[in-house]
């Protein structure tokens, strides 16, 4: 399951493109409910991957309406699959929950948006959608005097539970937080799929890149892209910056409360790491933030990764790595097993803060400290709980979901910055400028009490 770190929107008449900017700051979503299983195999139609370990659930490629392939998740009644047995033992599809579990308000008419850095667009409910139910904001142009509707331009995309969502698209200015994106294009939905409508949003700011946009016949600058390129907005404010919050927190000095802001760092976070900021080169080519991370350390054993890169994505809820950095991982925790019913590794909750290890990821030439309150995910019951990293399958990736970014204050600069000195001055930051810089989030304390649902 996604956790998606969504925000609200709103809608201005001012030409200046930076107010008075202030966090976005990020909610919990009320209907969003743990599963592990349900978090790990939504991710296999994400990124797009066959498991290399043994469980019920894999992904089989059959032809959808339009006559591509589509994925699809099927359970299997089987301790292992052979391959060659996989057609003859289905027995079920796995439908996907709700995966959107944090969200946030960017001002357009008071919008609920997700906005996870691994999709790109912006897209809302339009309002002459009459799926919507009761309790969302749909977004309606009447009442925008910047929107214009593009009547050439159309979109859509479709998901491996066979859910699909497509529409319009137009230009709007919005609000992200006192920064002015003018003529940002809106992908507007006007079919929706009931499982798309049921979730609590309104819709996602995606703040990845162009290259995976899907508006037709041409594509769209993102948000991000936008941001690059509008002329009013100095290159010093081109960025956004993502802190992820956690319910493990409450008792830290910032409560556990998470933000995004765009348009400016909030030194505050940076001072209270009491470290200088890293940074890494980005590789955006592919539409995601993707940076080198060449090696794992797990109670100083270092692991060095085979292709050495990795994706980083808060609309991941789980970190997916090698299947032998997990081994070494969970070989690490006393008690801990794989799970095939559950198709992860697991561990009991009577484990001790002081008998969890000391995990290291590598950011380029930066080293984050994976938290030991986050080493586990979600209580499947029977006192045993479902760990936060697990195999990336056939992935050549790995995916840094937010097992990692909970751990870290980024930042990303959407200019690529030149000068030493500025560079020292941003915390991990989200760079629409081939750049990513990172600061490690102390804590007080860890808080490893059995996740809550």
């Amino acid at each position: 399951m996604n956790p998606f770190y969504p925000c609200y929107l709103s809608p201005l008449q001012s030409t200046t493109l930076i107010k008075d900017l202030q966090k976005v700051h990020i909610t919990t979503n009320p209907n969003y409910k743990k599963s592990g299983t349900n978090s790990y195999v939504y991710l296999f139609n994400k990124w797009g991957f066959e498991p290399t370990k043994p469980g019920p659930y894999f992904q089989l490629s059959v032809p959808a309406e339009e006559g591509h392939q589509q994925p699809y998740f099927h359970h299997l009644d089987l301790a292992f699959w052979p391959r060659r047995q996989v057609l003859e033992r289905l027995t079920m599809r796995r439908q996907l929950p709700n995966m959107a579990r944090h969200y946030c308000l960017i001002s357009t008419q008071d919008l609920l948006i997700s906005g996870p850095i691994g999709i790109p667009g912006l897209v809302y409910q339009a309002a002459k959608n009459v799926q919507s139910p009761l309790g969302h904001t749909v977004f309606d142009s009447s009442m925008s005097s910047s929107y214009s509707q593009s009547s050439s331009s159309s979109w859509k995309i479709s998901y491996g539970d066979n859910s699909l969502a497509s529409g319009i698209v137009g230009t709007d200015k919005i609000d992200l937080g006192g920064l002015i994106v003018n003529n940002q294009a809106v992908e507007l939905a006007s079919i929706l799929s009931p499982q798309l409508v049921r979730g609590h949003g309104d819709g996602f700011l995606g703040l990845a890149f162009g290259k995976i946009n899907t508006v037709r016949p041409t594509a769209v600058p993102t948000p991000v892209e936008n941001m690059i390129s509008q002329n009013g907005i100095p290159k010093s404010a081109q960025l956004f910056t993502a802190k992820l919050g956690s319910w493990r927190d409450e008792d830290e000095p910032d409560k556990g409360a998470g933000f995004y802001t765009f348009g400016f760092i909030d030194e505050p976070t940076v001072a209270a790491s009491a470290q200088q900021i890293a940074w890494t080169p980005i590789d955006n080519r592919s539409g995601f933030w993707q940076l080198a991370s060449r090696f794992t350390i797990v109670n100083g054993r270092v692991i060095i990764q085979s292709r050495g890169t990795a994706i980083a994505d808060t609309g991941t809820t789980l970190a997916l790595v090698s299947d032998y950095v997990c081994e070494v991982i969970y070989s690490a925790i006393p008690g801990s097993s794989y799970d095939e019913d559950n198709q992860g590794y697991v561990y009991p909750t009577s484990v001790t803060l002081d008998e969890l290890p000391n995990v290291i990821v590598a950011v380029g030439n930066t080293q984050i400290t994976i938290q030991e309150e986050d080493l586990g995910f979600a209580n499947i019951g029977n006192g045993t709980i479902y760990g936060g990293l697990h195999s990336r399958g056939t992935l050549p990736f790995g995916i840094l979901g937010d097992t990692f970014s909970k751990c870290i204050y980024a930042a990303s600069p959407a200019a690529l910055l030149t000068d030493s000195q500025a560079r020292k001055q941003l915390p991990q930051i989200f760079d629409q400028g081939n750049m990513r810089l990172v600061v490690q989030r102390p804590e007080q304390n860890q808080n490893i009490s059995v996740p809550l649902p």
